[in-house]
Formats: structure tokens, sequence, C-alpha cells
């Protein structure tokens, strides 16, 4: 079996809460409770039971994350308020993604604990990555750098006004 190794994505963790450490011990929750500083935390959206922020170290541009207000690790233990508004949530972000991203594909995906390759065990979060046809190539497998193509403002500029405009027209 070959083994990619991918070790700047420690540096989601150590670099991102070293900056914008808070008393909490997660950063998650750290960005659910500073809505001011939603620019500088790259939160995009707020909705009653969840957040989406991006992915400070994505694997393509528009890589976002749905993460519940409330702090746990397990999918098990959200109520079905949380867990419908969580998904509802999953849903709107595929929708502001193809709208604003216009990819051809979207991985959606779940890491529930340390074993699974959670990066974030204690606080669960759905990914979101848009992906279009022919979007690896080789650099990650021989110079260990991913080539994304857009600054992170810009793409925060962007998801910002899609989950806006999807917000004002889910309240029309």
């Amino acid at each position: 079996m070959e083994h990619l190794w991918s070790p700047w994505r420690s540096q989601y963790i150590e670099t991102f809460s070293d900056e914008s450490r808070n008393k909490s011990d997660c950063f998650l929750c750290d960005a659910f409770l500073q809505p001011q500083h939603d620019a500088r935390l790259l939160v995009v959206a707020r909705r009653e039971y969840c957040f989406v922020i991006m992915n400070r170290f994505p694997y393509n541009s528009g890589h976002i994350m749905v993460v519940p207000n409330r702090h746990t690790g397990e999918l098990r233990l959200l109520s079905d308020d949380e867990l419908l508004h969580l998904f509802r949530t999953v849903r709107e972000a595929e929708d502001v993604l193809h709208k604003v991203f216009k990819p051809h594909g979207i991985n959606v995906g779940l890491n529930l604990g340390s074993a699974a390759g959670a990066g974030v065990p204690q606080h669960l979060h759905v990914h979101l990555v848009p992906r279009w046809n022919g979007d690896v190539n080789f650099m990650p497998v021989l110079a260990d750098v991913k080539v994304v193509s857009e600054r992170l403002e810009d793409t925060y500029i962007k998801l910002t006004q899609g989950f806006a405009a999807s917000a004002l027209a889910m309240s029309a």
C-alpha cells in the first residue's frame, strides 16, 4: 500500500487555533461565540442551529464545513431539530456551491471520532468540497503541494454573498 502524506493538515488545528484562541478549547466553538469576527474566522453563514465556516486549509476553492452550534462530536447526541437543521443547511450549502462555483460534483462527508480521521473529533462538522473534472494533478503527489486557484478572501466574499442570497430566497 502506498501512503500519501499531507503534513500541512496539522497546521489547520495548530496554526488557526493559536491565532484566535479565546477561552474555549474548540476553535469551532470560538467561531460560533464570536460573530463579530466572522470575516477573520471565515464564517460565511449563520443559521438557527448551525453555522457554515470555510476550511482555512481547503482541498479546493469553496471547501466549507457545516457545524452545529452545540459542541458535540456525535450525531446521536444531536436533538431532532439540530439534526434536521444541520442537514437542511448542508442541502442549502450544496445549492450555494453549485450557484457560486459551478462544480462538476461535491464531496460531502463526516469523520466521527479520531479513528475515523476527524481532525476535530470533539465537535462534529460536515465537509463540502467542490470538485471539477481534472482538479487533481501531479502537484500533491510529486511536490507535496496542493494548488488552490483562488484567495481565501475572494472565496469568502463569494460565499457570504451566495448564502445571503440563499437566506433571502428562503424567507421570500
